[in-house]
């Protein structure tokens, strides 16, 4: 015998000892649980077609692990616009094993499997102090000279009066205080940027080498 059962918004075709991933079910592994959206039911070539669902039939299964499905990664770039967006998402999965196909609003032959007692908790003095020797000391925080050589500028800003980057289309004023966090604050240094210094800034910055490009050429007009 077999059943189409339809849960998490999709249908799957199901017979006794099958076992399958679905979205997910609430419900302790050992736990039998009972779906009852069965779209069609039947043995051989006797089937029984629901509208929508078949009355008083539904699927029993046992749950088997909790789980989450393979990552995914959502990543969206807009050129020359300064915007990233990456986002991640992993499925809540439920596996289940179906134990019997029932019919006539029948209830579980199954019971769930019975839970096994909690174990003591207890620790003997001589156990934690071997742990305590075995630890491995915490980390000392990073120190401020660290810091500092850990955050250096690509650049090294020149003495004198900075420009007013944002007159380079394309440069507002969040890009222009981030260029300048690098040392970049005149048209002349923008302007003299090699292909080397574009590959750097597009590698440590959130600008594109084409934007780069665009602003140096804008630059030289102005510098």
């Amino acid at each position: 015998m077999f059943a189409v059962l339809k849960t998490g918004g999709k249908q799957y075709r199901v017979a006794a000892d099958d076992l399958l991933k679905v979205e997910r079910i609430p419900g302790e592994p050992g736990e039998i649980v009972q779906l009852g959206n069965v779209l069609a039911v039947g043995e051989g070539g006797d089937v029984k077609i629901g509208t929508p669902f078949v009355d008083g039939a539904s699927v029993a299964a046992e749950v088997v692990e909790q789980g989450r499905g393979k990552k995914v990664i959502a990543f969206k770039k807009r050129r020359r616009q300064n915007s990233r967006r990456k986002r991640g998402h992993r499925q809540l999965l439920t596996t289940v094993r179906i134990s019997e196909i029932l019919l006539d609003g029948a209830k579980p032959s199954k019971k769930a499997a019975a839970k096994p007692a909690p174990a003591k908790a207890e620790e003997k003095p001589a156990k934690a102090e071997k742990k305590a020797a075995t630890e491995k000391p915490k980390a000392e925080p990073e120190t401020a000279e660290a810091k500092e050589t850990a955050a250096a500028p690509l650049f090294s800003a020149p003495g004198g009066e900075a420009d007013d980057l944002t007159k380079i289309k394309g440069i507002g004023p969040v890009a222009a205080g981030q260029l300048k966090e690098q040392g970049l604050i005149t048209f002349a240094q923008i302007a003299a940027l090699s292909d080397e210094d574009v590959a750097r800034i597009d590698e440590a910055m959130p600008f594109s080498a084409d934007q780069i490009k665009d602003w140096r050429e804008q630059a030289k007009a102005l510098a």
